[in-house]
């Protein structure tokens, strides 16, 4: 029973990745733009969104809420006086300018949260499952999942 376990938890993990994959494959596929810095620019999202946990105490949700217009102007700005400058038939301007972005990224999340992870505090909905027969799923991966499903759709 732990190998179905396995490949169920496995599924709902491959969710996660296919929410960050499908932006990246939006970007490359309607801009022609290789983003090096798409997985820092999530990385900044959740770091965002921990700070308005911990600091205003809100609830993840609400955070998430707030934090998605927030980068979504972050974004809008970065591609419209960084990125834009950089489109055109060569592919490497925009390659080393994502690959800077993404450097500086780094260390400024590294300089402002250090190297120790860090963890939300969702309180019950970390531990909260669901029992399907013999198997007892998470409820965030499966929220997690879900979203990747809606987005994707």
């Amino acid at each position: 029973m732990i190998w179905i376990d396995t490949i169920i938890q496995g599924i709902l993990l491959g969710g996660l990745y296919a929410l960050f994959a499908s932006g990246l494959s939006l970007v490359f596929g309607i801009m022609r733009l290789v983003n090096l810095a798409h997985g820092d620019l999530i990385v900044m999202g959740a770091y965002l969104i921990l700070v308005l946990v911990t600091l205003l105490g809100l609830s993840p949700f609400i955070a998430a809420l707030i934090a998605m217009p927030v980068m979504f102007a972050f974004g809008y700005l970065l591609q419209k006086f960084l990125l834009n400058r950089t489109l055109g038939d060569d592919i490497l301007p925009p390659l080393l300018v994502t690959f800077g972005l993404s450097i500086a990224l780094q260390n400024a999340l590294l300089e402002g949260f250090s190297a120790d992870s860090q963890r939300l505090p969702t309180n019950a909905l970390t531990t909260a499952s669901l029992d399907v027969g013999p198997i007892t799923l998470g409820v965030m991966p499966l929220l997690t999942f879900g979203s990747a499903v809606l987005v994707i759709v």
